[in-house]
């Protein structure tokens, strides 16, 4: 669109952003009957596609073949150091995007009847969106689904050099010599994994615990793992100041009793976390409350404007993907059918992709506890003592599950390979309200890793089944033929 435009669009939905949260509401709501204008300032697919979770598993997964050349001698099977191509590894990154981008693109949404707009957008009233090219879209529902961007902190001496973050790591073409990381949640602990195991120096600078938001029996399977890789884990340290010089990035940090130290490499990630992207929609003027943590919403993702609905990471809860679609399939309810909504924050999964994988859903053990005090089981299940996970010398891992004493299901986490498939059953019953013994009767075929599940729910009953009384009535009955 090069000329202003003056006619006014009326549709029943106008989505405000094409990543994951809105192009979900705009193709669903397209193909159930209603019209569409979809608002996208950057590119189609948003950080998840761009930026996020494809071109960081694609990393993940050239990284992992790496890996398992340096490992196969486990094997009995000896293979050289590999080589590493870094630009073809790139290459690689970005041929999975644009095998996925079709799904997301003008040309899809256009087809199933969306009219795509790429333009900003902004309110000018309750009512209305104004785009940057002067359309006007009154919509009977609006849905901002605007994402997040990367936090960038008022470092001393971080702007005054160029430092990477999640949006341009990928735009690398040459392998950085020695990666310093600031940050040790997902982004930063998978990244650090993916370039040390492409033959960077990797260097990981964490303010607290490293994956600190998990607990802490399975972020210690992680920390390990990494270390053994070779990253330089600094945990409990806090970054006070960036210079760069010749090349060179120097990061001076402080830990708790005020001793400090350098860290020095040749390229800087900043993974400190994501801010919402609200700042250029005007919410004011449409009465729309929001705080720098974002846009505030009640539990049927309403803002304070009541034809306005707001999703996604914009809001400020959990920034996952999974969780973007699930709201944008609340919202088509709400908007299209008129149907209460609810969204739930209580089971929603997380998987953080490093090798091992770490997978959580529901309260942790120190939630439990903090919830339902002395009621709480607690019941864990290494990989080594699953015979499959042996079959791969992929020991490394344990599942453990919280319940209360009646075995319903609180919360499971998972540490070890294919985690975050592994934890499918456990999202399943937390959803239905499925008790612990539904998991430990089930039949799991061997030898798999699903039988984690089954073993970890069993342990339940082990201290009952295996107890003193159980013996005794064993030969109660044996007497009586």
């Amino acid at each position: 669109m090069t000329q202003r435009a003056s006619r006014l669009l009326r549709p029943d939905l106008c989505v405000i952003g094409a990543g994951s949260a809105g192009l979900t509401v705009a193709a669903g709501a397209a193909q159930m009957g209603a019209s569409v204008v979809l608002v996208e300032r950057g590119a189609m697919g948003g950080d998840c596609l761009n930026t996020g979770c494809v071109p960081s598993k694609a990393l993940l997964a050239a990284a992992a073949s790496a890996q398992a050349a340096r490992t196969a001698e486990r094997f009995g099977i000896g293979l050289p150091e590999p080589a590493i191509d870094f630009p073809a590894v790139m290459a690689h990154v970005r041929d999975v995007i644009a095998q996925i981008a079709p799904m997301d693109s003008v040309a899809r949404f256009e087809g199933l009847g969306v009219t795509v707009l790429r333009d900003h957008a902004r309110f000018v009233d309750a009512r209305t969106v104004e785009t940057g090219t002067g359309q006007c879209i009154r919509a009977r529902r609006v849905v901002i689904a605007t994402g997040s961007r990367p936090v960038v902190p008022p470092i001393p001496g971080l702007a005054d050099g160029p430092f990477l973050t999640n949006e341009t790591i990928f735009d690398l073409t040459d392998r950085p010599e020695h990666l310093v990381i600031l940050g040790g949640g997902p982004i930063g602990c998978e990244l650090a994994q993916a370039f040390r195991r492409l033959g960077s120096a990797v260097t990981l600078i964490e303010a607290k615990r490293l994956l600190g938001r998990d607990d802490p029996e399975l972020t210690a399977v992680v920390r390990d793992r990494l270390t053994a890789e070779g990253v330089r884990i600094h945990e409990a340290w806090c970054a006070e100041s960036v210079t760069q010089q010749a090349g060179r990035v120097r990061v001076r940090a402080a830990d708790a009793t005020g001793a400090t130290a350098s860290f020095e490499g040749s390229h800087l990630l900043v993974a400190l976390g994501r801010a919402p992207v609200a700042d250029a929609l005007n919410l004011d003027v449409a009465g729309i409350a929001h705080t720098a943590r974002g846009i505030t919403v009640d539990d049927g993702l309403r803002t304070t404007n009541r034809r306005v609905y707001a999703i996604g990471d914009v809001t400020g809860g959990p920034q996952f993907t999974h969780v973007a679609g699930y709201h944008g399939a609340l919202v088509l309810k709400s908007a299209l059918f008129r149907l209460p909504i609810k969204a739930s924050a209580t089971a929603l999964p997380h998987v953080t992709f490093t090798d091992p994988e770490l997978a959580a859903i529901g309260l942790s053990e120190a939630e439990a506890r903090a919830r339902h005090g002395d009621a709480v089981r607690v019941l864990h299940w290494p990989f080594a003592d699953t015979d499959r996970a042996r079959c791969q010398r992929a020991t490394d891992g344990l599942v453990k599950a919280v319940t209360d004493r009646k075995g319903r299901i609180l919360g499971a986490a998972i540490v070890g390979a294919q985690a975050g498939d592994l934890l499918a059953p456990w999202i399943l019953a937390l959803h239905r309200g499925v008790p612990v013994r539904a998991l430990a009767t089930m039949v799991a075929p061997y030898p798999t890793l699903s039988e984690t599940a089954k073993r970890t729910a069993g342990a339940y009953y082990a201290s009952r089944l295996f107890s003193d009384r159980t013996r005794r009535v064993v030969r109660l009955l044996s007497r009586l033929g």
